[in-house]
């Protein structure tokens, strides 16, 4: 049987975004799941460069209302005598109020780089500005714990690429938008009547093969997202379908640690203050359903739910009505099982600044370590080579 070039295109379309770790889906067939009390981390990617001034508001600073004379956020949500959150996120105020947040303020690396796919590439795979990796910190992660795993599904992606955050040198997490529509692409008669061709091409043959394992598995991952489906109403966004994805695999049996999502964009140059908030409802809504899942199921309790973006913008506004690039930002954590709530350091200082920029004073590596040593109970040294201490917030 010959192959066209389309037809080879479509295979490589299947393999590629459905089976990004050849072993992936032989593994799923697995009945190894998660124990009931193990911690799961999901992270929310806010990609674009999320203004921080304006999510988490410096309500009694002079500055920060002379410098954003058109953008300012004059209508915040109390959180403490100096701090407000943007009315947008609503859910958010309330879970502080609950002690089920915390925030990081001013988070950051030394020598900051603006260009969003530089910094993208720092935060994932955890390295200097001056160094490049081709690992992501969770991607090691993977590497350092699945090696006595009979099970290498520790993390899942719900997107149709996977993010450098999550490729390790030996382990890799599996990304995919919608497990119906994987399931249902590999039942095509098209690609099992291909399948059953053998083709000694070296590269034909590894694809046939990734085919083959996602035609004979595919319906796994499609079972484990409706097993236990949710009774909790989810928005109709994206953000919110992908939230429900990932509740019903948590409720289900799969033996997935760490959930990777993401948002955006929040390159807010132009018009900031509608598309901020455009995406923050977004997000408020979508976190509300999920969290108010996992209370109802009694799982709130070992979910961390962390967001970080990466970079935030510059203090003043520009003559668009938006920001530019920036430097340090904030990150939230969200859980039941939080040990410090609430705002866990000060507030950005607008009085010392680099060339416009703020200047950061917690290092995001850090904050890495402490998810990693006291969420997930990995060796934060040797997943990231970081010796400088943790945080005790979780």
């Amino acid at each position: 049987m010959l192959i066209k070039r389309r037809e080879f295109l479509k295979i490589s379309s299947l393999a590629t975004a459905s089976l990004l770790m050849p072993n992936f889906l032989k593994a799923m067939t697995l009945d190894d799941a998660l124990e009931s009390n193990q911690k799961i981390l999901i992270v929310l990617q806010f990609t674009g460069g999320n203004d921080g001034l304006n999510t988490i508001i410096p309500v009694r600073n002079d500055i920060y209302f002379k410098e954003r004379s058109s953008i300012a956020i004059n209508n915040s949500l109390s959180l403490n005598d100096e701090t407000g959150i943007n009315p947008a996120l609503s859910y958010f105020k309330e879970l502080h109020d609950n002690g089920e947040l915390s925030v990081m303020n001013n988070v950051g690396y030394p020598n900051p780089d603006k260009s969003h796919f530089r910094s993208m590439d720092i935060w994932h795979s955890a390295s200097k500005s001056d160094e490049y990796l081709e690992t992501g910190w969770l991607g090691r992660f993977l590497d350092e714990e699945c090696y006595r795993c009979e099970h290498p599904t520790q993390a899942l992606e719900v997107d149709d690429i996977l993010s450098l955050a999550l490729k390790g040198e030996k382990n890799k997490a599996f990304a995919f938008k919608d497990p119906k529509r994987l399931y249902q692409t590999s039942q095509e008669k098209y690609f099992k009547s291909l399948y059953d061709h053998h083709h000694d091409d070296e590269t034909v043959s590894y694809l046939y093969q990734t085919l083959g394992s996602t035609i004979n598995n595919a319906g796994y991952i499609f079972e484990k997202s409706k097993a236990k489906q949710t009774t909790q109403t989810y928005p109709n966004s994206q953000l919110g379908k992908d939230f429900k994805t990932v509740a019903s695999l948590i409720k289900s049996d799969i033996n997935t640690r760490v959930y990777y999502l993401s948002i955006g964009s929040f390159d807010t140059h132009v018009n900031q203050n509608e598309r901020q908030q455009k995406l923050f409802n977004d997000i408020n809504e979508a976190v509300k359903s999920f969290v108010a899942d996992m209370k109802s199921n009694g799982l709130f309790d070992n979910i961390l739910l962390m967001t970080f973006s990466e970079f935030g913008r510059r203090v003043a506004q520009n003559a668009s009505k938006g920001t530019d690039h920036g430097t340090a930002n904030q990150m939230f954590f969200i859980s039941g099982g939080l040990k410090k709530k609430g705002i866990l350091n000060t507030l950005p200082d607008l009085t010392r600044l680099n060339e416009g920029d703020l200047i950061y004073s917690e290092d995001f590596r850090k904050v890495y370590a402490t998810v990693l040593k006291n969420w997930l109970k990995a060796d934060s040294s040797k997943v990231l080579g970081w010796k400088n201490g943790i945080y005790d917030f979780i």
